[in-house]
């Protein structure tokens, strides 16, 4: 796998996984998610939803996100784009 690489100015170049959601907190706004080309669970949280409104993720939901390696509240993938299936703005 290659590993995403995640520019803080908001420039991103990162590979794209297709995955599900394993777990949302939606009082929390954040969640796992999992795909089988990243070696582990995946940290998301809502602000990184790319879509309009009010953004939350449904358990089992199949969604596209790219990640960057980093330590989130024990996790060590972080979500940097997420979007959800039947959103056309995806890559």
């Amino acid at each position: 796998m290659t590993r995403a690489r995640s520019n803080r100015s908001g420039a991103k170049d990162a590979d794209v996984f297709v995955g599900r959601v394993l777990a949302w907190h939606g009082e929390e706004g954040w969640g796992v998610l999992a795909s089988d080309a990243v070696p582990g669970p995946v940290w998301a949280h809502f602000s990184d939803i790319e879509a309009d409104g009010f953004r939350e993720l449904t358990v089992g939901g199949r969604v596209t996100f790219t990640v960057e390696e980093a330590e989130q509240d024990g996790y060590h993938w972080r979500a940097v784009r997420v979007w959800t299936e039947g959103d056309g703005r995806r890559p």
